[in-house]
């Protein structure tokens, strides 16, 4: 493909590579070739006979190179621009700024809402994709893997005290077989994340989604480091163990906006098909309108690196909700919406506040943490509002699903989950191993 997953271009970025996107058709392994990232050209070495082309994401990519990642460039302009103004000084022009998007005038989708709302927007405004922005972190996930790694970055960034309301750690990862060093952690991190006002899992409680998932609230946005990190209520975007460490630390996080992508089901499900259908729907339906390819050469993906926005499911508890907006990381895509009915939303609320005053109870810490959180689920309740997509948002492409044309199965072929074929397509295959996780 053409494209890097986002949470490995996010990693890069905030280690100070520089992430280079373009078409390697014309690539082999071992060719020897010169980049040049100013004039976004790729040459063979010795020949100088021109492969490709590419356009860098944004230009301030260049300084996060030179700052050594984009954290160390966030925090260094911002002192920058506050030593200035303390000394009375003008704007900085040493920076390079990213560009802002035009406004189409248009409305906005319920992804762009979310964003904006973070961003301390008017209510009803939305961030246009293109936008660099740094919305508000209200829910944040650290997973066991990675946790030690942002530990230590916590500790770079001097964080005595979480800014994001929730922070929360797993040990999901690690908690099965567990190698000396694991158990260290296992001894250590709890007591790291608690004595910052964050909550702590203990090993053996289960998955980091199960847990993090039934402490959302809803229209708000958050990431965690776990691609798999896609909440069911409201918009997360995964993160490498960095910027984890920075929104945990901060309670912001920068993005530059993504596009969107319209997902709309219609219509009533058929008898006998399931949820794990229609998630595989998605992507045997792009295949139909050529937005999405099986071959890894020249192959297409609408969804990667785009937000996903679904609608049009009415019937769906949060739980299932969520198996939607999990499967948007087998899309590449950057984030996931999904439009539920706010009765819901309202029956998981209540489930989750008996869970969090249990955990109090349990012992589970930082107690404090935890009943702000409870509390604040009580004050959406008392008013609960969503909000919506306008209707004349704008998105990179729609895609409409019939429920009434979906009739038998569709699963997705070994070992490719672009792959999605309907089950007449493979009836009679020989089975030689089959898997249960």
């Amino acid at each position: 493909g053409t494209k890097i997953a986002p949470i490995f271009y996010n990693t890069m970025e905030d280690a100070g590579a520089l992430p280079i996107e373009f078409d390697c058709t014309n690539l082999a392994m071992g060719d020897v070739i010169d980049v040049y990232p100013f004039k976004g050209e790729v040459r063979r070495h010795g020949s100088d006979e021109l492969v490709t082309t590419f356009e860098l994401k944004t230009e301030v990519l260049l300084d996060e190179v030179r700052a050594g990642g984009r954290i160390p460039l966030i925090v260094g302009r911002g002192l920058t621009e506050k030593a200035r103004a303390e000394l009375g000084l003008g704007a900085s022009d040493l920076f390079k700024k990213p560009e802002q998007p035009a406004d189409s005038g248009k409305g906005f989708t319920l992804a762009q809402k979310m964003v904006g709302r973070a961003c301390g927007l008017p209510e009803g405004q939305g961030v246009r994709p293109g936008a660099y922005c740094e919305p508000k972190m209200t829910t944040v996930g650290s997973q066991d893997t990675t946790g030690p790694m942002t530990r230590d970055e916590l500790k770079d960034l001097a964080c005595l005290g979480f800014s994001a309301d929730l922070v929360m750690q797993s040990f999901c990862h690690t908690a099965a077989y567990p190698k000396p060093i694991d158990v260290t952690t296992h001894h250590t991190l709890p007591d790291f994340i608690r004595t910052r006002g964050g909550v702590s899992l203990r090993p053996g409680d289960g998955i980091i989604h199960s847990w993090l998932n039934r402490m959302l609230m809803p229209d708000t946005v958050g990431t965690g480091g776990d691609s798999h990190t896609r909440f069911p209520i409201g918009i997360s975007f995964p993160a490498g163990s960095g910027l984890v460490a920075f929104a945990a630390a901060t309670g912001v996080m920068p993005l530059d906006m993504p596009e969107s992508v319209l997902v709309r089901f219609k219509g009533k499900l058929q008898p006998g098909i399931t949820l794990r259908d229609l998630v595989h729907a998605i992507p045997y339906y792009a295949i139909q309108k050529g937005l999405l390819t099986v071959e890894k050469k020249g192959k297409k993906n609408i969804f990667s690196g785009r937000i996903l926005e679904i609608e049009g499911l009415n019937d769906l508890t949060v739980e299932q909700a969520f198996e939607l907006s999990d499967a948007s990381a087998e899309r590449s895509a950057a984030g996931c919406t999904i439009k539920l009915p706010e009765k819901a939303i309202a029956e998981y609320l209540q489930s989750n506040i008996t869970l969090l005053r249990w955990m109090i109870g349990e012992g589970y810490g930082d107690a404090r943490t935890l009943e702000r959180r409870a509390q604040a689920m009580e004050a959406w309740l008392a008013k609960p509002e969503l909000l919506s997509a306008d209707a004349d948002a704008e998105y990179a492409e729609i895609i409409e699903i019939d429920l009434a044309e979906v009739k038998e199965p569709v699963l997705c072929a070994p070992n490719d989950p672009d792959d999605a074929r309907l089950l007449s397509s493979v009836q009679g295959e020989k089975i030689d191993e089959v898997f249960i996780g």
